[in-house]
């Protein structure tokens, strides 16, 4: 079962016994839709590639009429990323289709899809983009305590420790890599904490409640000052291997690498060799490249790596938000058009 199968499954029970939950988290973009460039035109709506009548009942919500794909369609929800060569087919075979709803707020596994409108041609492109903030950054928040509280290597050993270990995030000097919603909302659950905050992102602009706010080609001065470095940025061909031996080597041996965005942006065989030679205080890794991670590669044996597997959002925390951004933008495709987690095809993002 994919990622996206176990995602409509979960929606569906979700909409049953556990609806109660679609409350619990909220999206920090919600109302704050844009207008595009230019305005798809409204129509009839086709959720694919598989039937969901959790995220179909989201369509109507927000006054859509539905319909299986064809000539009549004009808005398409997509709900699986493993699939996204279907995707291009639907769309090189419709090019009436103006907008269409991707479910992840990372939209690298679409990459192909959107490099063929970079141009500015084809439909409209909008994802899940800041819906997911609140539980991944709670994720990360957790990973980042107990990397620094060094949960992992403690849990491993099964004797009781000669020697009470550990460090508080409280003090700390946080160097987030991004400035999207999850880094808004790391942001805001830290400050209970007294951190100081450094955000490194792709473009100069100050980002609201950091203490110090710099772009990427700063990195490098900023690595050696971070307690806990916590990745947040889209997976794109310039955050590749963003932190791979050489940014390694600048980190202090008593910080923290957290991971909640993409495996890709961390080298891991260099992460590896680090954690074994005692250069990093350990790591947190909620995501990995591949997923899942190889059973044979060594950060699963390395005690001071703790990997989770990709659960900082789970199916039943997605479902309900994927669905609240859907009759969102549902309601801008046919009503006054401004639409949330609009999709740059150039940037990536």
């Amino acid at each position: 079962m994919t990622t996206s199968d176990r995602m409509s499954r979960s929606a569906e029970f979700a909409a049953g016994a556990v609806f109660s939950i679609a409350d619990q988290h909220r999206d920090p973009l919600s109302g704050q839709g844009r207008l595009p460039n230019r305005r798809p035109e409204p129509g009839e709506i086709a959720v694919a590639p598989m039937a969901s009548p959790f995220f179909s009942q989201a369509v109507t919500a927000g006054g859509g009429v539905m319909s299986e794909v064809g000539a009549n369609t004009r808005g398409l929800v997509w709900l699986s990323e493993k699939r996204a060569n279907e995707l291009a087919e639907i769309l090189q075979a419709h090019p009436s289709i103006g907008w269409v709803q991707l479910p992840w707020a990372g939209v690298d596994g679409f990459a192909d899809v959107l490099a063929r409108y970079a141009d500015g041609g084809g439909p409209l492109f909008t994802s899940a983009k800041g819906a997911y903030s609140e539980p991944v950054a709670e994720h990360a928040v957790a990973l980042a305590q107990a990397v620094l509280r060094e949960f992992a290597p403690k849990a491993r050993t099964a004797e009781w420790a000669p020697v009470r270990s550990g460090l508080s995030l409280y003090g700390r000097h946080v160097v987030i890599v991004g400035a999207g919603g999850i880094s808004a909302e790391l942001i805001r659950l830290l400050e209970p904490y007294r951190t100081t905050i450094t955000v490194v992102r792709r473009t100069a602009g100050d980002m609201p409640g950091a203490h110090r706010t710099v772009t990427v080609e700063a990195l490098h001065g900023a690595l050696p000052l971070a307690d806990v470095v916590i990745l947040a940025a889209a997976s794109t061909v310039e955050t590749r291997a963003l932190i791979g031996t050489e940014e390694l080597a600048l980190m202090q041996p008593t910080a923290a690498l957290v991971n909640i965005a993409r495996g890709a942006l961390v080298d891991q065989d260099a992460l590896a060799i680090a954690l074994r030679e005692q250069r990093l205080l350990g790591a947190g890794l909620d995501v990995t490249t591949p997923e899942p991670l190889d059973a044979d590669h060594a950060l699963w044996s390395e005690p001071r790596c703790l990997i989770t597997s990709h659960s900082a959002d789970t199916p039943e925390m997605t479902a309900p938000l994927l669905a609240r951004r859907i009759t969102e933008n549902v309601r801008a495709f046919l009503g006054d058009g401004r639409f949330v987690g609009i999709v740059d095809p150039v940037a990536g993002y």
